[in-house]
């Protein structure tokens, strides 16, 4: 019974939303994203790599002015810093452990940010397989280098989306939630830091559905700023300036 009501809401949800896109949603393009390593800043050596979804890149807004840009700038206030973006539009947890997590390896981050979550509650990812694959990155990632930081976001408000209509408002919000209290936990256990997005923005953007774009999906640059003090936030409190340097 359980398997055919999340089956049900899967097709209430994939319905709805297909519908409203056809009559509401307009699409946004995907900003260009410079992929190489980039170094600036002075002071001890820090590598840092961002994987994730299309929040990464700053979908729906200007890449320069997202998160990605300012929590590098961040970082690279007292350190020189060399970092990449791995992250891909539409990726989901499991994406960034089968696509994203070898080429971050050869990169040899000290510090990472894991911003995933939004995908796995629009497709209804059963919780267990979320931190099923974000602790198999974690574990790669801490192999690689003890001292790693690491940080999750976890899933933005999804219950904030203006395209979701009711039900599947409810139906995301009620993810949400779910995704984000097990990747918290898998935060803590790992003694690694919870990046609490929803928690902190999710009000806002409910309050201003201005800040999402035209796809009425992702965020504007308005919606993204919000962000970046919380995630600047984090890294200051996560240590990762203590991180160990890079070769």
């Amino acid at each position: 019974m359980i398997a055919l009501g999340i089956l049900l809401a899967f097709i209430i949800f994939i319905v709805v939303e297909a519908l409203y896109i056809a009559y509401n949603g307009q699409p946004v393009g995907r900003p260009n994203v410079a992929r190489q390593e980039q170094t600036f800043g002075q002071g001890p050596a820090l590598r840092y790599a961002i994987l994730g979804d299309s929040t990464t890149i700053s979908q729906g807004g200007d890449y320069k002015r997202g998160y990605a840009v300012a929590s590098a700038n961040f970082l690279a206030k007292d350190h020189r810093v060399t970092w990449r973006n791995f992250g891909i539009s539409g990726a989901r947890a499991r994406d960034v452990a089968d696509k994203q997590l070898q080429q971050a390896l050869l990169f040899n981050p000290d510090v990472v940010l894991i911003a995933v979550g939004a995908n796995d509650v629009t497709h209804l990812t059963a919780t267990n397989k979320v931190t099923t694959a974000l602790q198999r990155t974690i574990a790669d990632l801490q192999h690689q280098n003890p001292n790693v930081r690491i940080l999750l976001t976890g899933s933005p408000d999804m219950g904030s989306v203006p395209r979701f209509p009711w039900p599947v408002n409810y139906i995301a919000d009620r993810k949400t939630k779910s995704i984000n209290k097990a990747v918290a936990k898998l935060a803590d256990t790992n003694h690694q830091t919870f990046v609490p997005i929803a928690r902190e923005t999710g009000p806002t953007f409910r309050a201003h559905p201005e800040l999402f774009a035209a796809d009425k999906f992702h965020p504007t640059n308005d919606g993204y700023k919000l962000w970046i003090p919380v995630i600047n936030q984090a890294l200051r409190t996560s240590g990762a300036g203590d991180a160990r340097v890079g070769p």
